[in-house]
């Protein structure tokens, strides 16, 4: 009779059904959510989203330069100084020994002592990758600049002393993380509207750090830095 469809056999309906009903599960539940272990609840993160301050995009201002080499003047002062007056500052150590020596957790046989290049394991906050550390392997663990200080001079540092530049720098309080060179090389400068951690369960970690930074030091985001911001946020665990 016209209109009518031939009978679909048995098992291509059966087919049929299962394949609809996995794609109906991918629609239905989109992409896997969840945060890794130890993330921020989202009712800590979600008032720090609202608080920060959001501008249309970030200025192009000159005059940033991060290289203390030659004749060059770092804006940010020398890497890694241990006298700004910043959190973990005036012990004595360079701010990166204090970041490795908080991040690399002792394994055994691991080094110890007063400003001594830490090994044992390092647990990737971008990637949560472990990665095991000792002897000439601490170089390939690079400090990573949360909220990068050439978007901060962009976005305000400019104005600042060089004694607050020179204390965002070293906070490792508010704007330092151990992690691996690789993934340092990948970030680069870039805010979260271009880059955003490779595991998706590191994205709420990230996003809270970045904002306590930016709240701490008075600094804006972008629109479109909130906006990424603000879906990561949306995989912090409730």
């Amino acid at each position: 009779m016209a209109g009518k469809f031939p009978p679909i056999p048995r098992r291509a309906l059966a087919l049929f059904v299962l394949t609809t009903g996995v794609l109906a599960l991918v629609v239905v539940l989109g992409q896997p959510r969840g945060s890794a272990p130890g993330s921020p609840t989202r009712d800590r993160v979600v008032p720090l989203v609202d608080a920060v301050s959001v501008v249309p995009e970030r200025p192009a201002v000159p005059g940033y330069e991060r290289d203390c080499s030659g004749d060059s003047a770092c804006v940010f002062g020398p890497a890694w100084s241990d006298v700004t007056g910043a959190p973990g500052g005036g012990n004595g150590c360079p701010t990166r020994q204090d970041v490795l020596a908080r991040d690399i957790h002792a394994g055994a046989g691991a080094t110890t002592g007063a400003c001594a290049a830490p090994s044992g394991v390092l647990i990737d906050p971008y990637t949560g990758h472990t990665v095991d550390v000792g002897g000439s392997g601490v170089r390939g663990i690079h400090v990573d600049h949360v909220f990068p200080l050439s978007a901060a001079w962009d976005l305000g540092a400019w104005e600042w002393t060089a004694r607050r530049r020179a204390e965002f720098a070293n906070d490792i309080d508010h704007n330092l993380l151990a992690v691996t060179g690789g993934v340092n090389t990948r970030k680069s400068d870039s805010t979260p509207a271009d880059w955003l951690p490779p595991d998706p369960a590191r994205h709420c970690f990230y996003a809270a750090r970045y904002l306590t930074a930016a709240i701490a030091y008075g600094l804006p985001v972008t629109d479109a830095d909130h906006d990424a911001l603000s879906r990561a946020v949306s995989r912090c665990p409730e």
